[in-house]
């Protein structure tokens, strides 16, 4: 009986190779066999497709990051110092007199023996607006309407200018509160009775009652003689 030759296993009976997963590249990455880096996407990138210029960016980022959270620390860590440090010396002196401290809204100061030196705490309120101002903008927009191609182009674009948001999304209180001052009048050339209550509801508007509290340092400066501000804010260095 003739011997049957065994068959020979095809190309495309072979089982195919698996490839490379996602979690194969990450598995390989957290075992050091394989160098990664992990781009904004979230995607992994092998080491030898980073180019130079991203790592030196990569590097310098890192570096100056770490400086400033290390600069944040020291800065956060005296401002709280300053602000213990001032108000439990206001207390012993106001309680050497036998003074009722009260709160905290009140700015005040220390100088040195020689007056060369000050710090200070200082209060400043903040100003907002309530829902009245939009009764004001109503009323505005209704005097410009009215006014039509009499009216004064400067007087229109500083009034549009001032009810414009800034880059923090809030309108200019200083601005708003600026336009009381504009002397509008009607075609008789008497006081606009509308811009009238539009100013009226601009100042009813006005919500004070929050305060902002600041640090200050001056030492004086020895050329001149005045009192310089010693300024923490880092883009004024």
């Amino acid at each position: 009986m003739p011997m049957r030759a065994s068959p020979r296993s095809s190309f495309s009976d072979r089982a195919p190779r698996p490839a490379i997963q996602l979690s194969d590249l990450k598995e390989l990455s957290m075992t050091s066999e394989i160098k990664t880096w992990t781009d904004p996407q979230g995607r992994i990138v092998p080491d030898h497709l980073v180019t130079d210029a991203d790592r030196m960016k990569h590097d310098l980022a890192l570096s100056l990051a770490e400086d400033a959270n290390r600069v944040q620390e020291v800065i956060r860590a005296f401002k709280k110092r300053a602000f213990e440090e001032m108000y439990a010396a206001k207390d012993l002196i106001f309680g050497k007199y036998g003074a009722k401290v009260g709160g905290k809204k009140g700015g005040f100061g220390f100088r040195s023996y020689d007056g060369s030196v000050e710090v200070r705490i200082d209060v400043s309120g903040i100003l907002k607006f309530g829902t009245e101002l939009q009764a004001a903008k109503v009323l505005i927009d209704e005097c410009i309407a009215s006014w039509a191609e009499g009216a004064d182009p400067n007087i229109i674009v500083l009034i549009n200018d001032a009810f414009q948001v800034n880059k923090a999304g809030r309108i200019d209180t200083r601005r708003v509160l600026g336009l009381r001052r504009l002397p509008i009048k009607d075609a008789e050339g008497n006081p606009d009775e509308r811009w009238a209550r539009a100013m009226d509801a601009i100042s009813d508007a006005v919500i004070d009652d929050e305060t902002a509290t600041y640090f200050r340092a001056h030492r004086r400066n020895e050329a001149t003689g005045q009192m310089e501000h010693i300024n923490l804010d880092f883009s004024s260095l």
